[in-house]
């Protein structure tokens, strides 16, 4: 094979990542453009101002928040770091022979892995983590 047929060969495999590029800045031009077209215009004070999840930007920035809110963050990090990690495995365990022990130490480690996760859940729960009294 030439070069030129090995170049031709190596960009061919680039399209599909090309169309999807393609597809994701007709996405974003079609929303801003009918944002702009379609979306309210009215402009004043109330508007102007800012938006903070529902509370008004007004004093200090420096006020102390309850710990809470911290351990409902670590807590959610916890199954969001678990979800990511259980897609390849999952995509990894199944390329694996039934019955082998390559398969029953995948298993073994996955299960310690959600085992501590459950562990992390109970333990916030039973702390009161979830309860915004």
């Amino acid at each position: 094979m030439s070069a030129l047929a090995l170049a031709q060969v190596d960009l061919n495999a680039y399209i599909p990542v090309g169309v999807v590029f393609l597809m994701a800045a007709i996405f974003v031009v079609v929303n801003l453009g009918a944002s702009a077209l379609l979306g309210p215009r009215r402009a004043g004070a109330v508007k102007a101002t800012a938006y903070e999840s529902g509370m008004d930007p007004i004093g200090s920035a420096r006020r102390r928040f309850n710990v809470r809110f911290y351990i409902m963050a670590m807590t959610f990090l916890v199954f969001d770091v678990e979800i990511i990690f259980l897609y390849p495995w999952a995509v990894s365990f199944t390329q694996l022979e039934p019955r082998s022990e390559e398969g029953a130490l995948f298993l073994g480690r996955i299960a310690f892995f959600v085992g501590t996760s459950i562990v992390a859940y109970v333990y916030a729960w039973r702390k009161g983590v979830f309860r915004w009294d």
